[in-house]
């Protein structure tokens, strides 16, 4: 028997027994049939789109709109039943070590059934809150634009960018967009930030350069005074697709590499720009995509070919393991590395000063902020746009401004 077949049935009847236990929690809090069974098939209905949609998903298409909705409509519906099932199965183990109880006094069979609901209630209750945090970060929170500014002192700053403002943004994956005017207020915030220099750290797309088509024009209004410099990140390749043949995957990524000029950035592969002001440089490093487990074609002995030791670096690295592998202990000196790629992992809490969680801190060390060790530093950027997820919840969408002092 085929492995997906196997999945599918395993798949299947895990679903049904959370299903079988979700409802049993609903059928204690209320007798309304039609509120019992829209909520049925709420669930069998992103059930059924969600296999409908993978079993009809072409890899060749890339990660699709439909996909992206596929998923979070499962999430919807899956994730608070969860949480009830986590309960009531909490209920339902002691229940058992108590059943014994019900044969010798009446009373305490009463006392179980009263306690099972109030489990059921307070299950639901808590249930509720993933529900609307997830329908709310499909609705407005992957467009809740946040602004996060930091001040970085340096005391091998060259006296000529004390005050040198760098804005930051990651992530765009463009493919992942569907709201125009939304987008255009996220362009227009960058540039209300007024900075320097405008650095992009890779990901335009999802798969495809046809997917910056109707965006193009947006971000071509993007704007700084100094300039502004991009690199790609691991979603530029093309590599999460199926294609025809290597020429076409080849062309594709040709076609991404050009939409950088078209929207006015330079971008850096394996390379460098030297930024001058008032006589003093400083060395704007940037290289294409090195992560691990994923590509490594970032070689910053080539990006860094006639770089001087001494000279003040900023590194634009799309992946955060690139620092924590290969650059923070570096001789060379990266005083700042800038990255994005984890996206937070578009969910968590984050209050500042109090908690700071996501399950992305479980694979990448450092995974969305300010960090430094060394002396050195990076800013993991939390992305502008959103993939796989059609949404954020907790972890919103960042636009980074980077000022730079003297020390």
């Amino acid at each position: 028997m085929p492995r997906w077949i196997i999945s599918s049935i395993i798949f299947s009847v895990v679903i049904i027994m959370l299903e079988l236990y979700a409802f049993q929690a609903i059928k204690m809090m209320t007798n309304n049939k039609i509120f019992r069974y829209v909520w049925l098939m709420i669930g069998v209905f992103a059930y059924v789109n969600f296999f409908i949609t993978i079993f009809g998903y072409e890899r060749s298409d890339g990660q699709t709109k439909e996909f992206q909705w596929a998923v979070g409509l499962l999430l919807l519906a899956l994730l608070p039943k969860l949480i009830i099932v986590f309960f009531m199965f909490g209920e339902d183990i002691v229940r058992g070590a108590q059943k014994g109880i019900s044969y010798f006094s009446p009373g305490e069979t009463e006392a179980l059934a009263g306690r099972r609901k109030f489990i059921a209630q307070i299950a639901l209750g808590i249930a509720a809150l993933p529900f609307t945090s997830l329908l709310y970060g499909m609705v407005r929170g992957k467009h809740n634009y946040k602004v996060l500014k930091y001040q970085l002192p340096f005391k091998d700053l060259p006296e000529a960018f004390d005050g040198f403002t760098i804005t930051q943004i990651t992530d765009i994956h463009s493919g992942s967009f569907t709201n125009k005017e939304k987008i255009q207020y996220g362009v227009d915030l960058i540039n209300e930030q007024k900075s320097d220099i405008l650095l992009f750290t890779g990901d335009i797309v999802n798969n495809f350069a046809h997917e910056m088509d109707d965006w193009v024009d947006v971000f071509k209004q993007l704007h700084a005074p100094i300039g502004k410099y991009s690199i790609l990140g691991n979603h530029d390749y093309g590599d999460y697709s199926d294609w025809k043949s290597e020429e076409d995957k080849e062309e594709n990524f040709k076609a991404v590499k050009d939409i950088h000029p078209k929207i006015g950035f330079d971008l850096l592969l394996n390379e460098h720009r030297y930024i001058e002001k008032d006589g003093q440089k400083i060395a704007l490093v940037g290289v294409e995509n090195w992560g691990k487990g994923f590509k490594k074609a970032g070689d910053l002995k080539q990006a860094t070919s006639g770089i001087q030791k001494e000279d003040f670096k900023i590194l634009m690295s799309h992946d955060p393991s690139h620092w924590e592998y290969e650059v923070k202990e570096d001789d060379f000196n990266y005083h700042l590395t800038l990255s994005g790629h984890t996206h937070g992992l578009q969910f968590g809490i984050e209050i500042p000063g109090f908690i700071k969680w996501s399950p992305a801190q479980y694979v990448y060390k450092q995974w969305a902020g300010l960090y430094e060790e060394f002396g050195r530093y990076i800013n993991v950027n939390r992305g502008f746009g959103y993939h796989a997820f059609p949404g954020r919840v907790g972890i919103w969408p960042e636009i980074t401004v980077i000022e730079l002092k003297k020390a």
